[in-house]
């Protein structure tokens, strides 16, 4: 296998939504927070990226282990064209989830036992997204669970390894007893700024599942629009997008954000023109690209209000 497989392998260019929620979240440790720590950051950015990409090769490799359509197991899905054994698959995914679990392990023993936790939770349902008899990618779950894991779980877990110290989150263990300690004015402020990851991560999900669904249901594959019907899957497409705004504006109003982060505003009637075009039409090849491009002018945006707002204060 070369690098140009493995990077088809792992959809190296779909890594941009795990990478948004980890710099928002860095940002958003120092303008909230007051403090960044470096080593931790980037260890932690190694750990994600990786465990990414294993979860996209899982992801690739039970589509075309469950492909009934023997078209899109070769000449569609990257496995099959490339004419990649089971062994071969195999033992990347092994190697990178290895590589993950030692990031995780060496983070938890310098931050404190609820990275474990939080990491480990993440990554099982990162696994068994496309893996087990029932995967949650084939079930009325993906958006859900993809946005969440990702928006809200590499958000979170950014945060709290640059601000563990402060203990507003944090689990404690000893002689056998759990002590687990939340500060709801630091976790709401937190949970809040992970909503716009969380729904333009799911977005991408749900467009995806749009563009597909005659497709899956030829797989056996009954993703949130089969049961919710087409037209209110591009209804609830427009209402996490447009929540979005809402989210920043109620974020400055409490105080959460600088006001400067309204600048994201400006990316409105850009977001509205490419809401209006998916909705008009869910094609694959055409339209599906637009869920991307929305998660990246609006985080973007995001990223440049974050910035602005620790130089302004």
């Amino acid at each position: 296998m070369n690098l140009n497989v493995f990077f088809k392998l792992v959809e190296i260019q779909t890594k941009l939504a795990s990478l948004f929620p980890f710099i928002i979240g860095v940002l958003f440790s120092q303008y909230y927070f007051d403090q960044i720590k470096w080593s931790n950051t980037i260890i932690f950015f190694l750990g994600m990226l990786v465990f990414d990409m294993c979860t996209t090769a899982i992801n690739n490799y039970m589509d075309f282990r469950k492909a009934k359509n023997e078209t899109y197991k070769y000449e569609t899905n990257i496995v099959g064209q490339a004419g990649l054994s089971d062994k071969t698959v195999q033992t990347l995914i092994f190697a990178m989830i290895g590589f993950a679990m030692i990031v995780g392990i060496y983070l938890s023993v310098k931050t404190g036992w609820l990275l474990l936790v939080m990491g480990g939770l993440c990554c099982l349902i990162g696994i068994f997204y496309t893996f087990g008899p029932v995967p949650l990618s084939r079930m009325p779950l993906g958006e859900l669970f993809s946005g969440v894991t990702m928006g809200l779980g590499i958000f979170l877990i950014t945060v709290y390894i640059n601000t563990y110290d402060l203990g507003f989150f944090f689990l404690s263990l000893k002689d056998w007893q759990f002590n687990l300690v939340g500060d709801l004015r630091k976790l709401i402020p937190v949970g809040l700024a992970s909503l716009p990851m969380i729904f333009t991560i799911a977005n991408i999900m749900l467009a995806n599942n749009l563009c597909d669904l005659d497709e899956d249901i030829t797989n056996h594959r009954y993703t949130l629009p089969y049961y919710i019907g087409r037209k209110n899957g591009i209804l609830l497409f427009n209402i996490l997008m447009y929540s979005c705004y809402l989210v920043m504006i109620v974020g400055v109003i409490f105080k959460v954000y600088h006001p400067i982060m309204l600048i994201v505003l400006l990316t409105l009637p850009l977001i509205m023109k490419n809401v209006k075009a998916f909705s008009a039409k869910q094609v694959k090849r055409e339209t599906f690209v637009i869920s991307i491009k929305n998660l990246v002018i609006f985080n973007s945006a995001q990223i440049i209000g974050l910035i602005a707002s620790i130089l302004l204060k």
